[in-house]
């Protein structure tokens, strides 16, 4: 018996935008690790992490000196996105590339490729300058998790459609985000926190209202609402 010609998989291929930021993510990790351990590049690549940590991830004191200033150079600003290709180790940047898959893959088979990435982009820059105007910390924000809530944002956006076109109560949307807060509070009390968890929710708001326009027809809905009003 001949195969079907037009036979399709039963599982939708991970958009592209997702696995070149999932192995962005991965590469820069393995680098790190192997140069820690001198695999890689010689007795200098200890300090790899740290330099990269220093030159990218995110300053609260830097951004207060730019706003207090009016000055804005570039590779200043740059740090608003950079930060989230950064990691403290191997194992805060397994757990975060592992959800930017599992998530970009539900919002990326909606969202356009290019919303997809604008839509973590924008989540990691909302959830740097939410750290930066309420955190008093001044350790340097670091991680691709603002940028990963800002997906569980657009998750939530469609969730909050579905619920509404089932005529269910919609506030079920908001259990993912719930339980993971909830989650990151226990761990906070029983070993101690710091002010990350800030950015995250700056990305998660982020992400749920930027979908509103990057989701497919968003625009469009939201001008014509405009009009109307």
């Amino acid at each position: 018996m001949s195969s079907e010609p037009n036979q399709t998989s039963p599982v939708n291929p991970i958009p592209p935008v997702v696995v070149i930021l999932f192995l962005i993510i991965l590469l820069l990790e393995a680098r790190f690790s192997l140069g820690a351990r001198g695999m890689l590049g010689g007795p200098e690549a200890i300090g790899w992490r740290s330099q990269a940590q220093d030159t990218y991830g995110f300053s609260q004191r830097i951004m207060q000196w730019m706003f207090a200033n009016g000055v804005y150079p570039r590779d200043q600003i740059a740090r608003f996105i950079s930060y989230g290709f950064v990691h403290h180790n191997f194992t805060h940047a397994l757990f975060a590339a592992a959800m930017l898959l599992a998530l970009g893959k539900f919002v990326g088979d909606v969202f356009s490729q290019w919303a997809t990435l604008v839509l973590f982009l924008v989540s990691l820059a909302a959830g740097a300058l939410t750290y930066g105007l309420l955190s008093n910390s001044n350790l340097l924000l670091i991680g691709a998790f603002p940028g990963v809530y800002g997906l569980i944002g657009g998750f939530t956006y469609l969730m909050w459609l579905k619920l509404g076109q089932m005529g269910a109560q919609q506030y079920r949307a908001f259990t993912l985000i719930g339980f993971l807060l909830g989650i990151q509070l226990i761990f906070g009390l029983l070993f101690g926190g710091n002010s990350e968890w800030l950015a995250d929710i700056g990305g998660f708001v982020a992400g749920f209202l930027a979908s509103f326009v990057l989701s497919p027809g968003g625009f469009a809905k939201l001008r014509a609402k405009m009009r109307h009003e």
